[in-house]
């Protein structure tokens, strides 16, 4: 008889995680492998925030802090939403935890009973349905195709609402896609649940900061009749590159507020208190690199999205936010190629071109692969010339 949980069965480990991994194995084995896997920004952590970090450590803030987060670091969280969302929260609506994962994590395991259903459109973040899974939910899986911008309809929604619903997920800008959700489309699934009263939406905004060409940021809080169902889910990790630092939040109904906290006082405790000083500085600190930045991934963005519709049997999509593309390799999986599936076309990229890039069954649609454009031009063009130079090989 085994001694791991049952529960454990029912999920599998994080691809990306494991992509980026193998990239790093490969790579200390001596082979020259550009991981394009990890959704991480390559830019340093600004120093005005480091600097945070060091004041804090040498003024002793090195003890325990409150379990879901410093009145510092919710003050700060609150200015934050008000300023950028328009959205007025008390501190007892404010939870911060190690990570926006951690946060969502929290949230599920505080919410869900056995057979609770989370609407999860599909292409998703890859822990989603693993983490529902371990709360002992049921994840309905819901595929939004590229010609519907790989976005969930209001007709889809409809459709796919049952008594047992609990949640919705929307992540705007998406990971794996790019994809951001305008404030019409948010207004159409709004109407939609504001009709049903006992259904929560959880809003994954970590990447509402990097967005291109005008795309104007709206999240679902800001429909004032959902506002008490919406848990907004945010973080320092992308827009601020500190991702090491562990540092997530969300603000939401009282009462899951609460109940996070509760989850959090019997598993990891309080966030690190150094890392909480340094998000202070960041949510109320000079914001203005972040546009720079988002500057930078454009570039790339377009480089990427321009390159990848000049291979043959490839297409993608020009994305709105984050730091990711989308593409299609349906057209290289065939018979001449001797490619099945996704998993064959990244599997076959990696041994052959030594480029490591995650395929879109991880994340619910099939056909695809994504591609973090987290990194610098350089490796961008090389690993452009790579794709390419195996795609024509296949054909």
């Amino acid at each position: 008889m085994s001694i791991i949980s049952n529960s454990l069965k029912r999920i599998k480990p994080s691809p990306t995680i494991a992509v980026t991994q193998k990239a790093r194995e490969l790579r200390a084995a001596g082979k020259d492998v550009i991981g394009l896997g990890a959704g991480e920004p390559d830019f340093d952590t600004p120093d005005n925030i480091k600097n945070a970090a060091i004041k804090a450590i040498r003024k002793g803030d090195t003890k325990y802090t409150a379990v879901d987060g410093t009145p510092a670091l919710k003050k700060a969280v609150i200015k934050k939403f008000k300023r950028e969302n328009k959205l007025n929260y008390s501190i007892d609506q404010v939870t911060v935890g190690t990570g926006g994962k951690q946060v969502l994590y929290n949230a599920f395991m505080a919410t869900l009973n056995k057979g609770d259903e989370v609407i999860i459109p599909a292409p998703f973040w890859v822990s989603y349905p693993d983490m529902v899974l371990l709360a002992g939910g049921k994840p309905k899986i819901v595929k939004c195709t590229e010609q519907e911008g790989f976005k969930l309809t209001a007709k889809k929604l409809k459709k796919t609402i049952s008594k047992k619903t609990k949640w919705v997920i929307l992540n705007s800008p998406s990971n794996p896609t790019g994809a951001g959700y305008t404030k019409k489309e948010i207004q159409d699934l709004a109407k939609v649940l504001t009709r049903n009263k006992k259904i929560y939406v959880l809003s994954d905004d970590i990447y509402e900061h990097v967005r291109y060409d005008n795309f104007n940021f709206f999240t679902i809080a800001q429909i004032p009749k959902l506002k008490n169902r919406t848990l907004t889910m945010n973080g320092v990790s992308k827009s601020y590159a500190m991702t090491g630092w562990r540092i997530g939040y969300a603000a939401g109904p009282k009462d899951i507020i609460k109940a996070i906290g509760k989850i959090q006082s019997q598993s990891t405790s309080n966030p690190s208190s150094i890392s909480q000083a340094a998000a202070v500085e960041a949510l109320n600190g000079n914001q203005s690199f972040i546009k720079k930045r988002s500057n930078a991934f454009k570039q790339r963005r377009d480089f990427v999205v321009k390159s990848l519709n000049r291979i043959k049997g490839i297409s993608c999509l020009k994305p709105n936010g984050a730091f990711y593309v989308f593409p299609s390799c349906k057209g290289l999986l065939n018979k001449k190629t001797k490619l099945k599936t996704d998993t064959d076309f990244v599997q076959k990229l990696l041994e052959k071109s030594n480029v490591a890039v995650v395929q879109g069954s991880a994340f619910g649609l099939d056909g695809y692969f994504r591609i973090s454009y987290a990194t610098s031009m350089k490796n961008l063009k090389k690993a452009m010339d790579r794709i390419k130079y195996f795609c024509e090989s296949l054909i």
